[in-house]
């Protein structure tokens, strides 16, 4: 069930959430829909619980996030300046951050772009990508506004790998 709601749909409903009222309903309803899973507080997951869970594993997991918990607002706000499109580069159309027009990340937001990461990942164009021209996201150091041109060639990175169509999320 949740595997069908991360689709391409809701990437596109994400893409044009600040200029669309239906594109904004169809997220906060593909959001707040239950995965058929209770929490261990008891709670119903929703999708936005299972995408902030898979964000937290993919990209939280150096930076002191609590393994199996859900990516808060800072753990978004502390990663979401690391992760590239395709390879390492002073290109900010690279950055998936700035590619995606999140200028800035906070309380209202955080969710929303880390459902773009994991949506794109799952059925964008990012996917379409990787498995077509072997383009990737990549992890890279924080901040890379700020550092410096030696700093971005020495910059340690790893890819994200993609799961096929209808994998688990």
């Amino acid at each position: 069930m949740t595997t069908d709601m991360i689709n391409r749909a809701l990437y596109d409903a994400i893409v044009n959430f600040d200029n669309d009222a239906a594109s904004q309903e169809y997220y906060y309803k593909v959001m707040d829909s239950p995965t058929g899973k209770t929490e261990k507080n008891g709670e119903e997951e929703t999708v936005r619980d299972r995408i902030l869970r898979a964000y937290a594993v993919l990209f939280c997991e150096d930076i002191g996030a609590t393994p199996g918990k859900k990516a808060d607002v800072d753990n978004v706000i502390d990663t979401a300046d690391r992760l590239y499109v395709g390879s390492v580069g002073y290109d900010p159309e690279h950055w998936y951050r700035m590619k995606y027009h999140f200028p800035i990340i906070d309380e209202d937001n955080y969710d929303r772009f880390a459902a773009l990461v994991i949506s794109d990942l799952k059925a964008g164009p990012l996917r379409d990508a990787a498995v077509n021209d072997g383009e990737t996201l990549v992890v890279g150091e924080a901040d890379p506004l700020h550092m410096t041109i030696e700093e971005r060639r020495n910059q340690k990175t790893h890819s994200v790998g993609n799961r096929p169509e209808g994998g688990a999320i």
